[in-house]
């Protein structure tokens, strides 16, 4: 009689569990976990960790599915963890599965082993793992399932040594569903529909929490309830509320003066799904005062380091929901839409000109993916997304190769939508491999490369901050539509404005992947 496996008590678990959509990048001790590979699972190759961890990522968050991630044992896993950072500071619920040496070897310091397998990638897992014996994988699987889906989710970390697959098991495979999210304190809404009605410029500030809930539309009924302006926390890594709003105020850079002066107009705020706040410069402005606060997050930690400001912990759905229920509608009048800068004139090929032909070309359900750090302030101005659904995509963290793996990713995700990754050249030298993946999966996807020849984010916000000759800044010299072509993605190079609209027409109707090369001029790049 055949005994079941380990293995065969985790493809049931996976099954159940609906993680059949496999990204990976393999070596040898995964082979007994990838043997006689089930034709009712999906290997999606990567060429390399980091691009496999940033695609897994995007897909996950497009899909709203938790994803597994498959990696080779300690070298594997380093060079995946600047984009597990990042899918940590995304909340993006990837269980990573390493390879390790087999148990027997391990006293021994094997070649191929990793010490510590569980110390590796903390902090930035919310769970990590070598089960005691091999018995113990499906119900570390499963707990690693639930916890990284558990708001706030995020990724986890599972070692298994090699020979653990084949170990016999008569123990039963128990799944049980995903957690769902929370509700808030009633007292502290009540607190807050009260503050919000004696407030006479109330406002929002959104985070990518809210949208990655899948609460927008409420957020919007919110906001439309109470006649307030919508303000994006500073970095936020999704669009939380459509961009072409008469309410929507703009974007707070992640400065303390910055975003003090922002909400200055305002009697109350209430952060939904963000921190309060994330700065990444300061001018030594100290402790800006800031208007009274309400946080509402599901995470603990965000809402324990706030240094001012009513917390109130609710997953953003059920905690808008809740605000809604408590609140009356406004007479209040609501304050002037945001005026946006005028289209550029096309004289130049700019950065400002490129997002506002996107602008032109999209359809309103695309889904834009971004990495193009020295030009996020000019696509803030001319590329509004208005998508109430996982309209565009980016890193939370800042570590750059997020940008081309997350385009693929996407599009496997969502094969129902135009999906565009706008890239900045330096940037997307850390994840290039993944145009390899867009071609063997056949993609429609379009990379455009913002190509100013150098990494523009570093010389931009040094110049802010005082530093002078700094080195490594410069690039150049890469053809990217060359470089596409040999991973059988098609490329096609833009040098003059003229050619930007029908280069993207094309590439966006293409069903084949397509990178577009764009050598743009410096102009009015903003960081912010």
């Amino acid at each position: 009689m055949i005994k079941r496996t380990v293995l065969d008590a985790t493809r049931e678990l996976l099954r159940e569990l609906g993680l059949t959509t496999v990204f990976g990048n393999p070596g040898t001790t995964e082979v007994p976990f990838l043997t006689d590979w089930p034709d009712d699972f999906y290997y999606i190759l990567g060429l390399h960790e980091s691009a496999v961890v940033a695609m897994a990522d995007a897909y996950s968050q497009a899909s709203r599915q938790a994803v597994l991630v498959n990696l080779h044992s300690a070298g594997g896993v380093g060079h995946g963890l600047g984009n597990l950072f990042n899918a940590y500071r995304n909340r993006t619920p990837l269980i990573i599965v390493a390879g390790q040496q087999n148990r027997a070897l391990l006293p021994h310091d094997p070649f191929l082993g990793a010490m510590e397998a569980p110390e590796f990638p903390k902090p930035y897992v919310k769970w990590s793992i070598e089960p005691a014996c091999a018995e113990d994988v499906p119900a570390a699987l499963a707990r690693a399932y639930h916890v990284a889906t558990q708001a706030p989710s995020g990724p986890v970390f599972v070692s298994v040594p090699a020979d653990d697959w084949t170990v016999a098991t008569e123990r039963p495979v128990i799944s049980r569903p995903r957690i769902r999210g929370f509700a808030p304190d009633p007292e502290a809404i009540d607190e807050l529909a009260a503050a919000l009605a004696a407030a006479e410029r109330p406002a929002l500030v959104v985070g990518g929490a809210v949208d990655h809930d899948g609460a927008v539309v409420e957020t919007v009924a919110l906001a439309e309830r109470l006649n307030a302006g919508v303000w994006v926390a500073p970095m936020s890594y999704r669009c939380s509320f459509p961009e072409n709003h008469p309410l929507f105020q703009g974007f707070l850079d992640p400065e303390r003066g910055a975003v003090s002066d922002r909400l200055a107009r305002h009697d109350l705020v209430v952060v939904l799904g963000a921190p309060a706040f994330t700065y990444h410069v300061d001018r030594g402005r100290g402790e800006a005062p800031l208007p009274p606060l309400f946080i509402v997050s599901d995470d603990e930690q965000i809402l324990a380091r706030a240094f001012e400001g009513t917390g109130i912990r609710a997953t953003p759905k059920l905690g808008i929901r809740a605000i809604l229920n408590a609140v009356e509608r406004s007479t209040r009048p609501a304050p002037a839409p945001r005026e946006r800068p005028a289209k550029p004139a096309g004289d130049r090929l700019t950065g400002e000109y490129v997002y506002a032909t996107l602008a032109d070309l999209l359809p309103d359900n695309a889904l834009v993916v971004e990495e193009a750090p020295s030009h996020r302030g000019v696509l803030h101005d001319h590329l509004p997304i208005t998508a109430t659904d996982t309209g565009f995509l980016t890193m939370a963290s800042g570590t750059l190769g997020y940008g081309v793996p997350g385009a693929v990713g996407a599009a496997l995700a969502r094969p129902d939508r135009t999906v565009v990754g706008v890239v900045g050249d330096g940037s997307s030298m850390y994840g290039i491999q993944a145009l390899w993946t867009a071609a063997r999966q056949d993609l429609p996807v379009t990379i455009v490369i913002l190509d100013n020849s150098e990494y523009a984010a570093v010389r931009i916000l040094g110049d802010a901050i005082g530093g002078e000759k700094l080195p490594g800044t410069a690039l150049g010299g890469i053809d990217f539509a060359a470089l596409a072509a040999s991973m059988g993605c098609e490329g096609v190079q833009v040098t003059e404005p003229s050619g930007l609209a029908p280069a993207l027409t094309t590439a966006l109707a293409d069903k084949r992947p397509t990178l577009v090369h764009v050598r743009v001029v410096a102009a009015g790049e903003k960081i912010y």
